[in-house]
């Protein structure tokens, strides 16, 4: 098994306004990137520090949603650039990995 260099991104972000799903797109439609996963949560909150939740009797349709993708760092800096315009700031971690792409 050869071994090359990636990056690994994650995008924090909620289902209001469907902004998960622009950039699912994007990283599918347009970059192509290596491998996309789109994790739904029950429970979290960013800088504003309001709690998304869901409960037992609720259906909410703003729970936090993480996007997490990989490829090679050189795509991998052309969405970023991209994706910082698109969520702002404080929403993207991002870190070196190893992955198996051939």
């Amino acid at each position: 098994m050869k071994e090359c260099d990636v990056t690994l991104v994650r995008v924090y972000c909620s289902e209001k306004g469907h902004l998960h799903q622009q950039i699912i797109d994007l990283l599918h439609r347009d970059h192509r990137v290596a491998g996309v996963t789109a994790f739904r949560g029950i429970a979290g909150f960013g800088r504003s520090g309001h709690l998304h939740e869901v409960g037992l009797l609720d259906v909410s349709l703003d729970l936090p949603v993480i996007i997490e993708f990989f490829d090679r760092p050189d795509k991998i800096a052309d969405v970023l650039r991209i994706l910082h315009d698109m969520v702002g700031e404080g929403r993207i971690v991002s870190w070196p990995a190893k992955a198996n792409l051939d």
